[in-house]
């Protein structure tokens, strides 16, 4: 069974910067793929950024250039660099899995992931 525990989220002022962290655990090797996912109250869960068992990675357009997706295989973790925060950041940032095939396109699409983590919120004051 894979589990996945997010970490690092917190509250911040614009402008700073944070990094979650997504420990997976219940599977071993890079065959998964991976993404973050945010949920902000009252709104629906949007793909933030997501990488592919090749290390081709996907953002949204909301956070080119601010944020980076990175996975460390040997460790069966999953990171998101978050720079130059904003206060519409502010969201719970969920980490998800999948084992099956996806298309580059379709890789920040949150119902085609079947594990996810708990979540982190993360706030960013103005």
């Amino acid at each position: 069974q894979v589990q996945l525990v997010e970490s690092g989220g917190g509250s911040v002022q614009a402008g700073g910067s944070l990094r979650l962290s997504c420990a997976a655990s219940g599977y071993t090797g890079g065959n998964y793929y991976m993404g973050w996912f945010r949920q902000a109250p009252g709104k629906e869960r949007e793909g933030v950024a997501a990488i592919d068992r090749g290390g081709i990675t996907s953002y949204a357009d909301s956070v080119k250039g601010r944020f980076t997706i990175s996975k460390d295989n040997a460790r069966n973790s999953l990171y998101l660099q978050m720079n130059s925060l904003q206060p519409e950041d502010t969201a719970m940032y969920y980490c998800a899995a999948d084992l099956r095939y996806k298309q580059s396109h379709w890789l920040l699409l949150s119902r085609l992931y079947n594990y996810w983590g708990q979540g982190t919120q993360v706030t960013v004051s103005s």
